[in-house]
């Protein structure tokens, strides 16, 4: 049986967001999530089917400084993700995500549901209770860093998420190589990566 890997998110506060800002970041996730299987229900609601799980952590790391980047014009961050990664076997060819069975869409939901009236924004569940033990010190560290993300630091973070190079990003983003070294400091990009490497190197283990 193959391991494979389901999302489920919502955004959050997307009813305090701006009609423009919500369709904007809508675009944003759609094309963040284009090579994936995935589906929006209820608006603000979605679900992401991955076939290889060590990239699911990514996934949900572009979903939420997608989220945070869109608040950087504002005093606050209105908007964020919360998301839970399920990972597990899923036994049949998945036509349609609203149909699918398995492992990994029932752990994903079960966390989800899990996290509804916590402060929490990421959750990674598998059946493997010590393997468990280590992605949740990955999921907690990573909620920390990204609750005082600002939205001009998760834009820079999104970029560098899609493997493009920090002078990249200064050139797309139109901004000093300067200025975008400081968002990548202080939005801890290399605390990121080293927590993408120790999660990959956990997944790998069970699949």
């Amino acid at each position: 049986m193959a391991v494979r890997a389901v999302l489920t998110g919502d955004i959050v506060n997307s009813t305090r967001l701006k009609k423009v800002t919500e369709k904007k970041l809508l675009k944003i996730l759609t094309a963040a999530l284009a090579k994936y299987q995935f589906e929006f229900y209820r608006g603000d609601s979605f679900q992401v089917y991955v076939k290889n799980p060590v990239e699911a952590l990514q996934t949900a790391l572009l979903c939420r400084t997608a989220a945070i980047s869109v608040s950087k014009n504002e005093t606050i961050n209105l908007s964020d993700v919360r998301i839970s990664i399920g990972i597990g076997a899923v036994t049949m060819q998945v036509k349609t995500l609203g149909t699918a069975k398995g492992e990994a869409y029932i752990l994903s939901g079960r966390a989800f549901d899990e996290m509804t009236g916590k402060d929490t924004r990421l959750v990674i569940a598998t059946a493997n209770s010590l393997a468990n033990a280590g992605l949740q010190i990955i999921a907690d560290y990573l909620n920390a860093v990204l609750k005082v993300m600002t939205g001009k630091q998760a834009e820079v973070i999104f970029e560098l998420l899609q493997g493009k190079t920090q002078q990249e990003v200064a050139k797309l983003l139109k901004k000093s190589k300067s200025t975008v070294h400081q968002h990548v400091t202080a939005g801890r990009w290399s605390e990121i990566e080293k927590l993408l490497r120790q999660y990959e190197n956990i997944i790998n283990q069970l699949t």
